[in-house]
């Protein structure tokens, strides 16, 4: 047990209250059999997190206990809101005048009057306040005032001067200065540019998810000092693999090269090395550098830029496993039989030198006995390999009931200014598989070992859809004439991709597909083992992408550490709360890139769209609801047709089947249609048709 939740479980008790707190640090220091300053900082850091609460002066108890409980203020325009628990309870309404002056992403404490799905509550303590406001400025009469862009902040903030000379019409940052008796007010700390710009707008959407391309100047001050180059005391005890034939394939415009390939034939099967970059052995737990790491999460990819999680000096240079250099890699190296399965593997850390820096293009055109660059040639025999293995590595993933909701992605096309001009879905084809699924089982195997080994880790989870869900996208389905089998007593992906299987070839086979996505459990990080629903894995973790994933970093720190000397018992439980504390992260900030990505996608279709408005096009109804419903264009724009722009009739919306329905006219999921684009709104990113007869 970790020093916080020993402190938690001893705060657990009735008799606990401390008129000084000095004496109830050294009680806690006493019972833990820790340092005083120890206790102090982890309380503060429990403090601070939300995990406790001073009900009354010196009398503090663990949350969630008592009818107290964290969560998320999610806010509404008209001033009350909801606290956001968990995604296994529902969420607690709070009036208006209980928030406590809580704003939309606030991290609260609220006080519960009841648990049932009419949950209510008040915000009795505002832990972790949302520090900045994205907004545009007005002018009303000679005072400056902030509209947020976000809707649920129910109020302008008035503008306090500070030296910045913004002025009307501007979209900017804001820090929010909260004062007495919750008046709020806010200071200009970034003039982001004119408001109807459509670059302006996605650097505020980047903003709005408090994401940053610049890292802070110690940071970029500590990458500095980083070598350029591997130096030959960091080679001592490594595996020399820089005679190996072995290379990176990714996208054209890729620059953090994670991962690097090797493949041997050999009389049973294959041998089949997976090389990352070690980039633990460069970002040290602590410094300045893992601090802003862990604080980002995760890259960040937009159609125009990526935000890296770590500064270009690594994440482009000494850690990116660029062509003819060596790198430093932790190497999963993997005997393979004929069918598949590993039969041994070792983990290790090495020295690689890629041989070649291959595109997907070129990968492709080697494995279709196309013409291409002569270094792709030169990897014909192990491309032919590889390939050959991916279809068995796929044909085992499908035979286990892994899920193939091949849903495709947006690629965006930009003209020599910048502007986009064109959007297309993204091809995929056999060299983007053979990597996709040399990743999934280096990552499944090191997940294995590492939970035989009973050694704290991070994992990536994806839980069980509920019975309820499923039985929704049995209904939905059944509505629209695909005769569904019955729900078994435990939902298995089996049974998921029989579903899927059963749309596969119709018109409406990607809107089933979204349906059934909708209804899955997000995937996320954590330090318990509890399986991938989507892959039909036991075991299962993120270890391929350290350059861009902090949950990779930290378990590659696990790793490298367990190589060398099996940790101390107070070690074990140091790295148990980290794992906790690098999932919780990790997954939030996963989650909050991930819609960042998703907004400004919609803003770059919606600017795309703003100049055809009157253009007819052909798309598929993809979601059908009681005010409207949404038409997808092969694009993969996506657009609102108005239940009060149809021909006029007696419509009801029925559910189970997501159809609209007349005496006339009736509209269902998965149907060809013609619309007319008639609005395309780069502020709200909405693309509204009209049906065309």
């Amino acid at each position: 047990m970790g020093l916080g939740e020993k402190i938690i479980e001893l705060l657990s008790k009735d008799s606990l209250a401390y008129s000084k707190p000095d004496n109830l640090f050294l009680f806690l220091a006493n019972s833990t059999g820790r340092k005083v300053e120890s206790v102090k900082a982890e309380f503060n850091k429990l403090l601070k997190k939300g995990n406790i609460f001073e009900v009354r002066k010196g009398k503090f108890i663990p949350v969630p206990s008592r009818g107290y409980v964290k969560g998320k203020f999610i806010g509404n325009a008209k001033g009350f809101g909801f606290c956001q628990i968990s995604r296994d309870m529902e969420d607690i309404f709070i009036p208006a005048n209980k928030t406590l002056g809580a704003i939309d992403g606030d991290e609260v404490i609220v006080k519960a009057y009841s648990f049932d799905e009419n949950a209510e509550g008040e915000v009795v303590s505002i832990f972790n306040p949302v520090k900045r406001v994205v907004g545009t400025v007005e002018k009303i009469s000679r005072n400056f005032f902030l509209e947020p862009d976000n809707g649920k902040i129910p109020f302008k903030f008035a503008l306090k001067k500070n030296g910045i000379a913004f002025k009307e019409n501007d979209k900017v940052v804001a820090n929010i200065l909260r004062g007495l008796n919750k008046k709020m007010s806010a200071e200009v700390i970034e003039i982001l540019g004119e408001s109807d710009d459509v670059k302006t707008l996605e650097l505020a959407i980047i903003r709005e998810h408090n994401l940053y391309e610049e890292f802070p100047n110690e940071v970029v001050v500590a990458s500095e000092k980083l070598p350029l180059k591997v130096l030959d005391k960091q080679k001592v005890g490594r595996v020399d693999l820089t005679k190996e034939k072995l290379f990176t394939i990714d996208g054209e415009d890729a620059r953090d090269l994670d991962d690097a390939v090797s493949i041997k034939k050999t009389k049973t099967g294959y041998v089949l090395g997976v090389h990352i970059a070690d980039v633990g052995e460069y970002v040290k737990k602590g410094s300045v550098i893992d601090e802003e790491a862990f604080k980002r999460g995760t890259s960040t990819y937009f159609p125009t830029s990526v935000l890296p999680m770590l500064p270009v000096r690594l994440s482009n240079g000494i850690c990116s496993l660029n062509e003819g250099v060596e790198r430093l890699a932790l190497s999963c190296e993997m005997e393979i039989n004929e069918q598949g399965k590993v039969v041994s593997h070792k983990i290790f850390e090495s020295v690689i030198k890629s041989r070649a820096r291959l595109t997907y293009t070129e990968a492709y055109a080697v494995i279709c006995g196309e013409k291409t660059s002569e270094k792709a040639n030169k990897l014909k025999k192990e491309l032919l390999l590889m390939a050959d293995l991916a279809k068995i590595l796929e044909k085992n993933r499908f035979e286990r009931g892994a899920l193939d909701l091949d849903i495709p992605e947006s690629k965006f096309v930009f003209d020599e200014n910048g502007y986009v001009v064109d959007v297309k879905k993204r091809e995929r084809n056999i060299s983007h598989k053979l990597i996709e699924e040399f990743m999934i089982l280096a990552n499944e195997t090191v997940a294995k070992e590492f939970n035989i080994k009973g050694l704290p880790f991070v994992y990536r989870v994806h839980e069980l859809p509920t019975k309820e869900k499923v039985k929704n996208v049995c209904d939905f389905m059944n509505g629209i004439g695909i005769n569904t089998p019955e729900i078994p007593k435990k939902i298995s992906p089996d049974f998921i991709e029989q579903l899927i299987n059963l749309a596969k070839g119709k018109p409406y086979e990607e809107t089933v597909s979204k349906v059934i996505l909708r209804a899955m459990q997000k995937a996320r990080y954590s330090k318990e083992c509890l399986g991938h629903f989507g892959l039909a894995l036991t075991y299962y973790c993120h270890f391929t992408s350290p350059i861009r994933r902090y949950p990779d970093l930290t378990i590659h720190r696990f790793i490298k550490e367990s190589l060398h000397k099996r940790p101390s018992s107070t070690r074990l439980e140091e790295m148990k709360e980290f794992a906790f504390e690098s999932a919780e992260q990790s997954s939030e900030m996963e989650r909050n890139a991930d819609k960042a990505e998703r907004d400004v996608d919609d803003l770059w279709k919606a600017y795309l769209m703003k100049d055809r408005i009157g253009e007819i096009f052909e798309g598929v109804i993809t979601g059908v609801n009681n005010f409207g419903f949404f038409v997808g264009l092969e694009n993969s724009v996506e657009g609102l047709v108005k239940i009060e722009s149809l021909p006029v009739d007696n419509y009801l919306f029925f559910e189970k089947s997501l159809m609209l329905k007349g005496q006339k006219f009736s509209f269902k999921i998965g149907d060809k249609i013609k619309v007319k684009l008639i609005a395309s709104n780069i502020y709200t990113r909405k693309v509204d048709f009209e049906c065309v007869f």
